[in-house]
């Protein structure tokens, strides 16, 4: 295959002064033709710069397909992909092809120049994206191959962890009952899905067991304690993660399925401050992430977190794999769960055609066919609008009288105005329908529809189960600041001060976005929030 050739965003040309500077974070090294530089599936790996010689980037052979020579690099120019900035594994090869001279710039060395040298550090992420969004539809795609079931439950599980963390990947759906070609390596239908790792087939793969090939997941350093966890990677985690990373804390992100929470879910935000023609959620919480690992927040999923216990001075945060973080402080911004409809066969019907979510990834799933949406404030109007213009009839199910009662007055203007989406008040889904997948729903007031999905927006539950020792009220919000109930400030005498803005019944633990009481429940707000509670943190900090 012909080499791929960078444009001038993946391998960007450096000044004389531009080189220099980067070469001082570097530790020269002799390398000879053959020599690798990094091995895909290495633990780590450095950022390499290319001072004499010329290298190869390489997609390894795959066992059913042999090696591809991806790129080639020669000298001013540097090797790596953006794995590097949150500690995934390679998943490409780098091998020099003649005499030369490289120079290693290790994660530490990197993190030095993200943080001290602006310049370098915009040329160096501009690049690093690049090349990931350049890898997407190569044939560096297939060193992660996900294959399943079309409307599988665990494989939509799957593929949404890929893609909300950005992973180079391909997915391969099959019909129900197809193995397609898995025949060739002896996987039965109870196998799948299935995850191709570099060409390993890991047999009833799930987003945990990938991640942890993948070093994704959280892996103890020693007895450090790091300075901030934040736990919930929605718009209020994201923000208070970049925050405290910029601000010189050491930052830990954690979530239970991928970055995004419930607003990745949201296929067009249209009042968030500076896009106004919108913004999908996917691209406002992908544009996040980066920005998060550029000022080198540590962000693991999927990393469920269990248990909250002050220790001394310190959180001990415990991990559901038994793994504990131990932090100064904590901002839980673990939102909520998403409501669901007490109908028979739900269980059997979820991820295979009831839907909490409009994006891309849903849309693939019932292109074209009529689809029932369920619940009557903004993320159901905006699923309805989106998957209308995609060429979905859509019935707007919403038990009140007036659409107009919890929906922004724009999105109500533009739903009576489409004519590809009925909307029915005072009606209730009362029972659903179908094979191996959803089929039919029926309504109370309508009677049985086709239906290929049903999207459920209902609103959500508080993610606070696991913190019992916490100030809840009687629906599980969190209480913060001066809503602390009068019973529980007695511990605050021994620290000699009340609660902090966003600050917990437990000192140094603060609570952000849709999981705190009092919160307006708005992507806008909880950004807010999460920026607003690390001012709260710095403070709790110094004290």
């Amino acid at each position: 295959m012909k080499d791929v050739q960078l444009d001038p965003v993946q391998r960007p040309t450096l000044t004389d002064d531009q080189w220099s500077r980067l070469l001082a974070f570097g530790e020269p090294l002799d390398v000879a033709p053959g020599d690798y530089l990094f091995r895909s599936g290495d633990p780590d790996y450095d950022l390499i710069l290319i001072e004499e010689g010329e290298v190869e980037i390489v997609r390894d052979s795959l066992g059913w397909v042999e090696e591809v020579v991806i790129a080639k690099m020669g000298p001013r120019s540097f090797a790596g992909e953006l794995g590097l900035l949150n500690g995934q594994s390679p998943f490409l090869s780098c091998r020099a092809t003649e005499p030369g001279r490289i120079r290693r710039v290790d994660y530490a060395a990197l993190r030095r120049i993200m943080a001290e040298d602006d310049e370098l550090s915009d040329i160096i992420l501009h690049a690093l994206w690049a090349r990931r969004e350049g890898l997407r539809h190569g044939p560096a795609s297939l060193t992660l191959k996900l294959v399943g079931p079309k409307s599988n439950r665990d494989f939509m599980f799957l593929r949404r962890f890929a893609e909300r963390l950005d992973l180079v990947h391909t997915a391969v759906e099959l019909e129900p009952g197809s193995l397609g070609h898995l025949d060739d390596h002896g996987i039965t239908v109870d196998d799948l899905p299935v995850a191709f790792l570099q060409g390993e087939p890991m047999l009833r793969a799930t987003p945990g067991m990938v991640a942890e090939r993948l070093g994704l997941s959280y892996q103890p350093h020693g007895d450090e304690i790091v300075d901030l966890v934040v736990v919930g990677g929605g718009p209020a985690g994201l923000a208070a993660a970049i925050y405290g990373a910029s601000e010189g804390l050491s930052t830990v992100l954690l979530d239970s399925v991928a970055p995004g929470g419930q607003a990745a879910a949201t296929s067009r935000i249209e009042n968030f401050l500076g896009f106004p023609f919108g913004v999908s959620g996917g691209s406002l919480i992908g544009q996040a992430s980066l920005q998060a690992l550029k000022f080198g927040v540590r962000v693991y999923a999927p990393c469920e977190a269990v248990a909250l216990t002050p220790v001394g001075d310190n959180l001990d945060i415990t991990l559901s794999d038994g793994r504990v973080i131990r932090s100064r402080t904590a901002i839980v911004t673990s939102g909520a769960a998403y409501r669901r409809l007490d109908l028979d066969r739900w269980d059997d019907f979820e991820g295979a055609g009831i839907f909490y979510a409009a994006t891309p990834l849903e849309l693939r799933q019932v292109m074209d066919s009529p689809v029932v949406v369920v619940g009557g404030a903004n993320s159901a109007g905006q699923a309805a609008l989106y998957l209308s213009a995609s060429g979905c009839p859509v019935r707007l199910v919403v038990r009140g009288d007036d659409l107009g009662t919890r929906m922004s007055s724009y999105l109500v203007d533009r739903l009576q105005e489409d004519p590809h989406v009925e909307v029915l008040t005072r009606s209730r889904v009362v029972g659903l329908d179908g094979g191996t997948s959803l089929e039919r729903v029926r309504i109370d007031r309508v009677g049985e529809v086709e239906a290929r999905g049903l999207f459920c927006f209902i609103g959500a539950e508080p993610a606070t189960t696991w913190l019992t020792a916490l100030d809840r009220d009687d629906d599980g919000f969190l209480r913060t600041g001066t809503d602390v109930a009068i019973q529980t400030l007695e511990q605050w005498q021994r620290v000699g001060r009340e609660p902090l803005p966003f600050e917990t019944s437990t000192p140094r633990v603060f609570a952000a976005g849709d999981v705190r009481r009092g919160s307006m429940k708005r992507v806008a707000a909880a950004v807010g929030e999460g920026s607003s509670a690390v001012a709260s943190v710095h403070r709790a900090l110094a004290g």
